[in-house]
């Protein structure tokens, strides 16, 4: 048997001890987990960002109101997040406009409406973003103390060798090594991924909060 088999990934992570076995595999599930809601994100702010973007077109190409909230009432479920704010706000503004003699509260509690469906819109943007950032700074570490458990275990082995080559230390250092590798691999796609989500987010909750202060004018307008 030669060094270059010995050092060989698949046969380094054989003979790794169980600790550091057990390292790699709850760092292999992170990081399958973590690619799974990258996937998902990804799928969910795009589709959140195009929704917003035909809504908008078809708000203001000066469509009825009226006409808008029943379309956007009866699609609920395939409706964008920018949409739901415009039925929740509108769905107020009906109700108060008939009830209410104060144009100051009625577009107030429009504003309420919208402001608790923004907030339900973005907080569902937002999950599991959460588990995302926790994999890219606890990976490494996790990989980390592979590491250095491995590299202990290796340097214990050497006590009973009496001239210590690298022949004898490279396997051990290069098992415990292949532990921060893995910790590495699953925390640098966690965290580059978080970034773009999290900027991505505020980008299109900062078009929820343009909406809806441009949906307010165009309700007090109409009060008038």
């Amino acid at each position: 048997m030669t060094i270059t088999h010995d050092l060989s990934i698949i046969n380094l992570i054989m003979q790794a001890s169980l600790l550091v076995k057990l390292v790699m595999g709850l760092l292999v599930l992170l990081s399958v987990m973590s690619w799974y809601w990258i996937f998902r994100k990804w799928f969910q702010i795009n589709s959140a960002r195009s929704k917003a973007d035909r809504f908008e077109r078809d708000f203001w190409s000066g469509g009825d109101l009226d006409q808008m909230y029943q379309a956007a009432a009866g699609g609920r479920f395939r409706s964008g997040g920018m949409e739901r704010i415009f039925e929740a706000g509108y769905r107020e503004f009906t109700k108060l406009r008939t009830k209410s003699h104060d144009p100051a509260a009625t577009i107030d509690g429009s504003r309420r409406a919208m402001r608790a469906t923004y907030q339900r819109e973005v907080d569902d943007l937002d999950a599991h973003l959460s588990f995302l950032a926790s994999v890219g700074s606890v990976s490494p570490y996790i990989g980390l103390f592979g590491t250095v458990w491995g590299i202990m275990n290796a340097f214990r082995g050497l006590s009973n060798v009496g001239a210590a080559t690298l022949t004898h230390v490279a396997p051990g250092i290069a098992e415990a090594l292949i532990a921060t590798a893995i910790g590495l691999f699953a925390a640098i796609p966690a965290v580059v991924a978080y970034n773009r989500f999290a900027h991505d987010i505020d980008r299109i909750g900062i078009r929820f909060e343009s909406f809806m202060e441009e949906f307010s004018n165009i309700l007090q307008r109409n009060l008038r």
